[in-house]
């Protein structure tokens, strides 16, 4: 028989409300303990989440829409980018989402690309909201791509094959390629001059 308790470690962190039988305004603050925390930091692939807190305001739209407001904040560990010292992180994030019963999803263009709306955080009203999956969604989506340490410098690397020589970033410039022309039509003159 299932249940509504969590079965493996990836979903210690859930949390599910019934938008059917909430009425009014639903405060809901999450503050996971260290085991749910570090389980959710492994799933993250980040070295440790050090605090974790998400308030969460759930208020009814009209008569079955739903709009969540929750404020995340974090203390996150993560490697550096350069020297993979552990880089402490605090993030300090609004989270928005309007869920309505009548969302109708994008609609291809003609070549078949999906534009993104204008307003994405608008999704289908679902029977279950699970505030701890908005938790470690919006965790994810605020973490800092490149943590860098303190004073950690990116040192410049050239890999190339034998005999190659290597792209610099002065030869990537927009006009490198007109300064290698001028040298080849300099070199053409001075075989036609000889």
């Amino acid at each position: 028989m299932p249940s509504d308790q969590p079965t493996d470690m990836h979903h210690r962190w859930s949390h599910p409300l019934r938008l059917t039988e909430l009425k009014k305004l639903t405060r809901v603050t999450l503050e996971p303990d260290a085991p749910t925390r570090a389980a959710l930091a492994q799933d993250l692939g980040i070295d440790a989440i050090k605090k974790l807190r998400f308030a969460v305001e759930l208020t009814p739209q009209g008569k079955s829409d739903w709009q969540l407001a929750a404020q995340l904040g974090a203390t996150v560990v993560q490697p550096c980018v350069v020297t993979a010292a552990p880089v402490t992180t605090r993030l300090d994030e609004p989270v928005s989402r309007t869920y309505v019963a009548d969302y109708t999803p994008p609609e291809p263009d003609p070549d078949g690309e999906f534009l993104i709306p204008e307003d994405d955080s608008i999704e289908p009203l679902p029977a279950t909201v699970d505030l701890g999956h908005v938790m470690a969604e919006a965790l994810a989506l605020a973490l800092p791509l490149y943590p860098r340490a303190e004073g950690a410098k990116l040192e410049q690397t050239s890999f190339t094959a034998p005999g190659v020589d290597p792209l610099t970033d002065d030869a990537a410039k927009p006009f490198a390629g007109l300064g290698a022309l001028r040298d080849q039509l300099a070199a053409k003159d001075k075989k036609g001059d000889a």
